[in-house]
């Protein structure tokens, strides 16, 4: 990976590593032993929270709740992970971040979740897309229009009485043709996932993280059950904003509002 570099660390503040980008983009499992030594390093009070920012070249991760059925059908290799959530792509153009933290305790896994929602929602409003959370549902979203989000409807409106999400709860969207992939959502209408969101908390300190869209190629999601969510779809800021948006961009701004938000607010336990 090459020496990373430090963003003027100061004791007590959120430190960010940059590990790698484009032509330097980290391997996965390279990244992933990194944060083990900076997980373990935290928890021994050696180093202050820290952030590793990187772009991964392309790999298909799968969480601990990932089933068979979500995984890619032509076989594709997957690194399974000891975070929560379930199956994602990683590739060129999607900022990643790995926000190693110690959350106080008792610790409330949700509030540090709704955080670096939080933090991308920011993000999105700067450059102007209109993201949401979605109740029950990890991540940053952009909502589909009324007609894309009813169930058994076209981009066209016309209702699809064989489709069926009209009675069957675990179709596989991948078996009924290229205009239900993921990366279709925005033109169907549907709802569409802009960022996901995946975490693992071992000894009150935090591992694994974000991955934000900027301008993948989203057909990598193509082979598999997102999130394991067959009624959605994925999108970019590429694709909402109708230009490029390379993660150079995005780096700068995502730094701001992350240390704005995890260093403004604390994830306070939940009252019993």
């Amino acid at each position: 990976m090459g020496e990373p570099r430090l963003d003027g660390p100061v004791e007590g503040e959120l430190r960010f590593v940059h590990l790698g980008f484009g032509d330097n983009a980290v391997d996965y499992l390279d990244a992933w032993q990194e944060q083990k030594r900076v997980h373990a390093a935290r928890f021994a009070d050696e180093v202050p929270d820290t952030c590793l920012m990187l772009e991964h070249p392309p790999v298909y991760t799968a969480g601990r709740r990932t089933e068979d059925s979500e995984r890619p059908l032509d076989g594709t290799p997957v690194v399974d992970v000891d975070r929560g959530g379930k199956i994602t792509w990683h590739g060129p153009g999607q900022l990643v971040g790995y926000p190693i933290l110690k959350l106080p305790r008792p610790v409330d896994v949700v509030a540090h979740v709704r955080r670096l929602e939080e933090a991308m929602i920011r993000v999105c409003t700067e450059l102007g897309v209109e993201t949401t959370r979605v109740e029950g549902r990890s991540g940053v979203w952009v909502l589909g229009d009324d007609l894309g989000r009813a169930s058994g409807r076209a981009a066209t409106g016309l209702a699809l009485d064989f489709d069926p999400r009209l009675n069957q709860e675990d179709y596989d969207p991948r078996l009924m043709g290229p205009e239900y992939a993921p990366s279709n959502a925005g033109q169907r209408g549907v709802d569409r996932k802009m960022a996901q969101i995946g975490i693992r908390v071992a000894k009150g300190v935090t591992m694994h993280g974000f991955s934000f869209n900027c301008d993948p190629d989203t057909t990598g999601f193509d082979q598999i059950i997102p999130c394991g969510i067959r009624d959605a779809g994925v999108t970019s800021l590429s694709q909402e904003l109708g230009r490029n948006v390379p993660v150079s961009e995005v780096l700068p701004l995502m730094e701001k509002h992350l240390r704005e938000v995890l260093g403004s607010s604390t994830p306070l336990p939940r009252a019993v």
